[in-house]
């Protein structure tokens, strides 16, 4: 048994076949109810919680004294008896000996972390710490932990190392559309929208890398879908190309479902929610097929044109759950993208989509210079500001392919929120920059 100053137990540790025992826990004052003869507190810890029962006739005063002293939210350390009892939660609860307030919480709180009042989401941000001890948010983030966990085993199977590249870069990773420029010693620099010009550059070196980091975009979308600070699951691999990508997507897809809903049955009760299932493959279809599916469904979409949120609606209503679409036009894409062989004003390129909510995307790269030259120049960008990229193209660069892969988005198919920042510790956005 782990002993710390503080705790023998975790709230969670103790049974009712303790009976008996002398124990020693610690956390926070969740709740206090005052029957007059009994008087109870809920403590709670990173476990979950414990009933203290004090008792008006048995209970010492300096105890009894200490439940009038303390506040919710108040850090206490209790040493105490175990008592086995069929009306407590779990069937068990502790008769403190000792309370020691170890820092008293103040008596008006910002939010209630027994979530028995509601708040708003402003509410929620701005009082962020207490709502992070709320147990259900809390839930929450304990799928965020093992879906990483899960992400990372995955793909070193697959070979793959874990790689950090700058977030504090020289140019634009993708044109320079919704960047946020920094001052960097008296010189203009930016926030990365990706680690996509690394990942590829490192591709050719460790052949598999990925980066689970953060990504910038200077978004003015004000939706719940959006952020100015995300989490992005990158890979890049050589020797494959897109077809070979969305295949390693799909697995990371498929086992981080499975995983959660084996792994986390408690905290997925306590939100009332499940994840979605995949049977089988998940579909692969076209940008033409989608096109014609919106045609038909009467929306004037022109071919080329990118899907609007409107019509990427209407495709999740028709086609449920995870669904691929590729083979996008050329000129919607970076100009990283490789355009197909037999018709390159398509190009191996794909989007991971669950319902209308985009959730990665990835293509298979241009791995030979003068192409990329050329695609450079046919989206009006200049390949000298490209220059610290390109010339590595010159010492051997494979084929390559990788996608990127929205952490929050997946999060709130994995939760069942409604909104992204419920999914995001300190979430950043058009509004929102502090806490």
């Amino acid at each position: 048994m782990e002993l710390l100053k503080y705790r023998t137990h975790y709230a969670m540790q103790i049974k009712p076949e303790m009976q008996g025992e002398r124990v020693i826990v610690a956390g926070w004052v969740h709740t206090k109810r005052d029957l007059g003869g009994k008087k109870f507190i809920v403590l709670r810890d990173k476990s979950g919680s414990i009933q203290l029962i004090i008792s008006k006739h048995e209970s010492e005063k300096s105890v009894i004294d200490a439940f009038y002293d303390i506040s919710k939210e108040s850090v206490i350390m209790v040493e105490g008896i175990v008592k086995k009892s069929d009306k407590a939660p779990r069937g068990v609860e502790i008769f403190p000996l000792k309370i020691t307030l170890l820092n008293k919480a103040s008596p008006i709180l910002p939010l209630d972390v027994s979530e028995k009042v509601p708040a708003d989401m402003d509410t929620r941000l701005n009082a962020r710490i207490l709502d992070l001890r709320r147990p259900r948010v809390q839930a929450i983030f304990k799928i965020r932990d093992n879906v990483l966990k899960i992400i990372r085993t995955v793909l070193r199977e697959k070979g793959f190392i874990e790689v950090n590249t700058p977030k504090i870069i020289a140019t634009a990773t993708e044109g320079g559309a919704q960047l946020f420029p920094v001052l960097y010693f008296g010189r203009e620099a930016f926030l990365a929208q990706s680690p996509q010009l690394y990942k590829e550059l490192l591709a050719s070196a460790f052949e598999r890398v990925f980066e689970i980091g953060p990504a910038y975009r200077a978004e003015e979308s004000d939706t719940p879908f959006h952020l100015s600070e995300f989490i992005s699951v990158d890979i890049e691999a050589a020797f494959i190309d897109y077809e070979g990508a969305m295949d390693i997507l799909e697995e990371v897809v498929v086992r981080v479902l499975d995983g959660v809903r084996r792994e986390n049955i408690e905290e997925l009760e306590l939100i009332g929610h499940e994840p979605p299932k995949i049977s089988g493959k998940i579909p692969r279809i076209t940008y033409d097929e989608a096109i014609e599916i919106l045609q038909r469904e009467g929306f004037d979409i022109k071919y080329g044109e990118d899907i609007s949120t409107p019509a990427q609606r209407k495709l999740g209503e028709i086609i449920e759950g995870f669904y691929f679409i590729k083979d996008w036009p050329t000129d919607t894409r970076p100009f990283y993208t490789m355009p197909k062989e037999d018709n390159p004003n398509l190009c191996e390129a794909f989007d991971l989509m669950y319902g209308w909510l985009e959730v990665a995307s990835g293509s298979t790269r241009v791995h030979r210079k003068g192409l990329l030259i050329a695609q450079l120049e046919r989206q009006g960008l200049s390949p000298k500001s490209f220059e610290y990229f390109i010339k590595w193209f010159d010492y051997g660069m494979p084929p390559h392919a990788g996608w990127g892969l929205g952490l929050d988005r997946f999060m709130l198919i994995l939760t069942g929120c409604r909104n992204i920042r419920e999914v995001v510790l300190f979430p950043r956005d058009k509004k929102r920059l502090t806490p």
